[in-house]
C-alpha cells in the first residue's frame, strides 16, 4: 500500500509550520535522492526520509492524506473511536474482526488479567522512576519493557510460533499502562496504584494515575482519544518496530525500539507543546499578534499543519467535537486560535492548506480530564502501543530481514593508510 512521505517535518504525527530559512544545500535546492541497490547490484534511486517508498504490503490500515481519512483495517478509524471501544479496536488489530458481545466481554476480561506486573519488575519500579528523573514515565518505560520481557520470558519473535507471539503482545500491552502510570506516581512522590480487573482499559488508565475511579464522560473522551491514536500509517515508530521484529528480536525488544523513536521531539511531544502555545498567547486580544510575529519570524506554531494531510485532519475533527461537549474557557479560546492561525496562514502563507493536528485538540482534551501535561505523551504511548504490536505480529510472519543500502558520500577509497 502506497505511504505517503513523512520526511522533513518537525513531527511525525503533526507538522509545526512557518519554519526558517534553510541553509542552501550543496546542490543549491533539495538534496538530491539517495542510491539504493537493488538485489541484482543495480541503484535504486529513492527520496530524502524513505518519503512515498512502499516498503512492505500491511493488512493493518492506512492513512489517505488528501482525502483526510485514515482506516483501522476495513473501518473509519474515527467511527471506531465515536462507537466502539478501546478493546473492540485492540482485538480488531490482533484478530482481525471486530467482536461481538460475547467475544468483547471475554477479550476485556482476558486482557485485564494481564494488567499485574511480574514481582521482579515490580520490585524495581522505585528504582527506575529514580534513575529516570526529570525524563520521565516514557524513559522510564524503556527500561521497564526490557525487565518486562526478561521477566516474562519473552523469547526471540524468530523462535517462536504465531501463538506465543500473540501472547507476549498481549501481556505487553496489557501492562505498559500499569508501568506509566507507575513511573509516574513514582516521580511525584506516590505509590503507584493497582489496576483494577473491573475497569475497562482507558478508565483503569485514569484511575491508576490519580487512584480515583474517573467519571464516565472524561474516561470515554480519553477512550476516544486512545482509540483515535492507535496507529496511523508506517509513522517512524511504527517502521522502527518492524526493522526490529524483521531482526527476528523479541517483542520487549521492538517495543523499546519504538518508544525510543516515538521519544524524540521531531515525532512525538506535541500535545503538551500545543496547550503551551495557548497558554503563550494567553488572551484573545493577544492571538493576532503573536501568530503574526512568529510566523514572519519563521518559528513553529504547534499543532498545526500535518506531513500526510492536505485537508483537516479527522482526527481533530473529532477531537473538537470532544472537547466542545465539555465547554468552558479553554475550549472556547482553542477555537478562537484555531480559527485566527489558519486565517493568518492563509494571509501569510497562500497556498498552502495548514489545519490542526491531532496534537492540538488532544492536548486540550486530556487538559479537560485531568491527566498532567507530563503524561500527555505517555498517554499516546499506552495507545500506540497496541499498533506497534499488531504491526510487530505482521511483519513477524515475513522472515526477511529488512537491510537498505546508503549512499557513501566520504572521500574517494582506497587511501593509502598513514604511517604514525
Amino acid at each position: 500500500m502506497k505511504r505517503e512521505g513523512e520526511s522533513k517535518m518537525p513531527n511525525q504525527e503533526s507538522e509545526a509550520v512557518a519554519q526558517g530559512p534553510r541553509a542552501p544545500l550543496p546542490t543549491g535546492g533539495e538534496q538530491p535522492p539517495s542510491r539504493g541497490r537493488a538485489g541484482d547490484g543495480a541503484p535504486i534511486e529513492v527520496p530524502r526520509g524513505l518519503a512515498g517508498v512502499v516498503v512492505t504490503d500491511t493488512a493493518l490500515g492506512d492513512v489517505r492524506g488528501r482525502e483526510g481519512f485514515y482506516h483501522y483495517r476495513q473501518y473509519s478509524a474515527v467511527e471506531l473511536a465515536e462507537s466502539r471501544t478501546f478493546e473492540d479496536v485492540w482485538h480488531l488489530m490482533f484478530y482481525g474482526e471486530l467482536p461481538d458481545a460475547a467475544r468483547r466481554a471475554a477479550f476485556t476480561a482476558q486482557t485485564a488479567a494481564l494488567r499485574r506486573l511480574p514481582e521482579a519488575l515490580r520490585a524495581a519500579l522505585p528504582d527506575i522512576a529514580r534513575a529516570s528523573g526529570p525524563s520521565g514515565p516514557l524513559a522510564g518505560l524503556r527500561t521497564a519493557l526490557s525487565l518486562l520481557g526478561a521477566s516474562a520470558g519473552f523469547r526471540p519473535l524468530y523462535d517462536i510460533d504465531t501463538e506465543r507471539r500473540r501472547a507476549d503482545a498481549l501481556a505487553a500491552c496489557a501492562a505498559v499502562p500499569t508501568l506509566l502510570t507507575a513511573l509516574h506516581r513514582l516521580g511525584e512522590g506516590l505509590e503507584p496504584v493497582e489496576p483494577r480487573d473491573d475497569l475497562p482499559y482507558a478508565a483503569n488508565y485514569l484511575y491508576m494515575l490519580s487512584g480515583t475511579e474517573p467519571e464516565p464522560e472524561r474516561a470515554r473522551a480519553i477512550e476516544r482519544y486512545l482509540i483515535s491514536t492507535v496507529d496511523h500509517g508506517f509513522n517512524a515508530s511504527t517502521f522502527t518496530a518492524r526493522v526490529i521484529t524483521s531482526t527476528g528480536a523479541d517483542l520487549a525488544a521492538c517495543l523499546v525500539g519504538a518508544v525510543g523513536a516515538l521519544s524524540g521531539p521531531l515525532h512525538g511531544g506535541a500535545p503538551s507543546r500545543a496547550l503551551d502555545t495557548l497558554d503563550a498567547i494567553g488572551t484573545p486580544d493577544r492571538i493576532d499578534a503573536w501568530i503574526r510575529e512568529r510566523v514572519r519570524a519563521g518559528e513553529r506554531i504547534m499543532g498545526f499543519g500535518h506531513p500526510v494531510y492536505r485537508t483537516e485532519d479527522p482526527r481533530s475533527r473529532m477531537l473538537r467535537g470532544v472537547a466542545r461537549s465539555f465547554g468552558g474557557p479553554l475550549v472556547d479560546f482553542a477555537v478562537q486560535v484555531e480559527g485566527r492561525v489558519e486565517a493568518i496562514l492563509a494571509e501569510l502563507k497562500p497556498g498552502r492548506e495548514l489545519h490542526t493536528n491531532v496534537e492540538f485538540y488532544a492536548g486540550v482534551v486530556m487538559e479537560l480530564c485531568g491527566l498532567p501535561r507530563a503524561m500527555f505523551t505517555p498517554t499516546f504511548a499506552a495507545a500506540r502501543v497496541v499498533g506497534w504490536s499488531a504491526n510487530i505480529l505482521e511483519q513477524a510472519e515475513d522472515s526477511k530481514i529488512i537491510r537498505p543500502a546508503a549512499r557513501y558520500v566520504g572521500p574517494p577509497p582506497p587511501q593509502p593508510v598513514p604511517a604514525v
